[in-house]
């Protein structure tokens, strides 16, 4: 038996930093939406053994790949024998504000779900989940966009707030996500219980429910370590996006645009420089499903 799945991106409409938790992770309010921008996983079902593959890509394969540790997990949950071979094919950026890794993890679990007769519930594929990163329980509940709390493992699904066209942009390096929250100061001024939130480096394009503002609290500290992510920003305002923003820790930016000739032209000209770093997405759920 064989099986297609896709694994989408997201970005981070909106991403605040309450505090920090005594385990050293963040409690964290998000909105995030799933974007048509996917890696592709091909799952063959075996009675034994456990292999992935990632051709054109320098992922490992073993326990340091989060498709294989997800893969491990169910079939250690399933209990009753069974394996699987797994082919990534990546196009999302890695390392890169996106959730591809999170987003493959959690398609994994589903698609072998699917594979092996559905033993387990949403609930318990959410529970399968979480162990493996903040944001792999959203990749793998069926929502199209979440309302985010906890870690970002505490999900709200929601209708997306946005049905335009994205245009990202990733400047081609990549930033560790655990090196942005290390960096990130919840202080300023000497004033111990005063996030340090400053909506300079936002935008007041506001979204969805709640009026919320597009905003990302990281910005500060990977924009400030890289300040010509702040310079694209501004060139997709330019170009007519009606807001722009980091997503996640970054480094990718991107633009919302509502006219799709717009977005196209801007598409082309970041493309004349970062190549095929670039992409056009729209909202999945402006999108059938498959």
């Amino acid at each position: 038996m064989e099986l297609i799945c896709e694994a989408p991106a997201k970005i981070n409409l909106y991403l605040a930093i309450k505090g920090r938790r005594a385990d050293g992770f963040h409690d964290l309010e998000t909105r995030m939406v799933k974007i048509t921008l996917a890696d592709r996983l091909r799952l063959t079902r075996w009675d034994s053994g456990l292999t992935v593959a990632c051709p054109q890509s320098n992922l490992p394969t073993g326990e340091d790949n989060l498709v294989y540790r997800a893969a491990k997990s169910f079939l250690a949950a399933l209990g009753t024998g069974g394996g699987v071979e797994i082919v990534l094919e990546k196009r999302v950026p890695i390392a890169a504000g996106l959730g591809g890794g999170s987003s493959d993890a959690a398609a994994a679990l589903r698609g072998l779900n699917t594979l092996y007769g559905l033993p387990f519930s949403s609930g318990q594929l959410a529970d399968l989940a979480r162990p493996l990163g903040a944001d792999v329980p959203f990749f793998v509940d069926e929502c199209d966009a979440a309302w985010a709390t906890g870690i970002g493992d505490e999900i709200q699904a929601e209708a997306a707030s946005f049905s335009g066209w994205i245009v990202l942009v990733n400047p081609g390096f990549a930033v560790s996500t655990k090196w942005v929250y290390e960096n990130f100061r919840l202080t300023r001024e000497g004033k111990p219980y005063i996030l340090g939130r400053d909506f300079v480096h936002g935008h007041n394009l506001c979204l969805g429910s709640g009026n919320l503002p597009l905003y990302n609290d990281l910005e500060i500290v990977t924009i400030g370590r890289y300040p010509e992510l702040g310079r694209l920003k501004d060139e997709l305002l330019a170009d007519g996006a009606c807001g722009a923003l980091m997503s996640g820790s970054g480094p990718t930016v991107f633009g919302l645009f509502e006219n799709e000739a717009q977005a196209q032209q801007s598409l082309a000209r970041f493309a004349k420089r970062f190549g095929r770093n670039v992409f056009l997405a729209r909202p999945l759920s402006t999108q059938a499903k498959h």
